[in-house]
């Protein structure tokens, strides 16, 4: 079996052609930047396929611990693709559902284990709103802008939008979002919860990396761990999230839990405290 390709196989596809997804990877930390800028990074079905790609790639590198998802400017998604998708004629009707339908069962992203941070530096519009959404968490910068279009568009979420939408800012407000297709800006998406930060356009990736690196300092079995606990615990009632919670706890300290190591970490990690507070 010919091994993986790794995110230095990405950055050498980049050589030779402007691919539609640039990777860097810096200090265990990969920056993923879709990289359709004249049409806003709009997801026809070349990105569609890339955007899996790579995430699985990134994956499979040992070389990374954290992946940072962007667009380059002026927008980080779109959503689908609306120029291919309304050129499609009568007869390839289901060539256009291809674009609109899901790929998988649960988003456009593929399963992984490592931390995937959505740097949010334009518009995110319904499949881009979906995409972000599919990100564990976000930052915005001062410049992006969220919307639902699909009920103005025409046609219905399969990415996850109204599982994810409802649990980041609330069922009512989810409804208002996608029965109006309005926008919000950065700052009504931190005080509803869809982000995190809102950060200015210039820094939101130095702040992003910032972040990123907090969690290359971790213990990343336990980093993985955390997310995959998360994962279980959204996905079921919270009547089941504390059974999981309570398994995964026991399963931690028969196998992995070190009481050597967390008392080599003490010191280090009251160290960092105080400098935070």
């Amino acid at each position: 079996m010919a091994d993986a390709p790794t995110s230095d196989d990405l950055r050498a596809d980049d050589l030779g052609s402007r691919d539609l997804v640039l990777v860097e990877v810096t200090d265990r930390v990969a920056t993923m930047t879709l990289n359709r800028p004249d049409q806003r990074n709009a997801l026809n079905r070349s990105l569609q396929q890339r955007i899996p790609e790579v995430i699985a790639q990134l994956e499979a590198d040992d070389d990374v611990d954290v992946i940072i998802l962007t667009g380059a400017d002026p927008a980080f998604c779109a959503g689908v693709d609306l120029k291919e998708l309304g050129s499609a004629q009568p007869a390839s009707r289901r060539d256009a559902a291809d674009l609109v339908t899901p790929k998988s069962s649960r988003g456009p992203l593929p399963d992984h284990t490592k931390p995937v941070i959505g740097a949010i530096n334009g518009v995110a519009v319904t499949g881009g709103l979906e995409l972000a959404l599919a990100c564990d968490f976000l930052i915005a910068s001062d410049r992006a802008r969220f919307a639902d279009t699909h009920s103005r568009v025409g046609v219905m979420p399969g990415w996850g939008l109204t599982v994810l939408l409802p649990e980041a800012i609330g069922v009512r407000r989810a409804r208002e979002m996608s029965t109006t297709g309005n926008y919000i800006d950065a700052e009504v998406a931190a005080d509803w919860g869809l982000v995190n930060h809102v950060i200015t356009h210039r820094d939101l990736l130095p702040f992003c990396r910032r972040l990123a690196d907090d969690i290359v300092s971790n213990d990343q079995t336990g980093v993985r761990q955390m997310l995959d606990t998360y994962r279980r615990g959204t996905a079921t009632t919270a009547a089941e999230a504390w059974t999981i919670e309570a398994d995964v706890s026991r399963a931690w300290a028969r196998d992995n839990l070190d009481p050597a190591s967390v008392e080599a970490r003490r010191q280090a990690i009251v160290d960092r405290g105080r400098r935070q507070v």
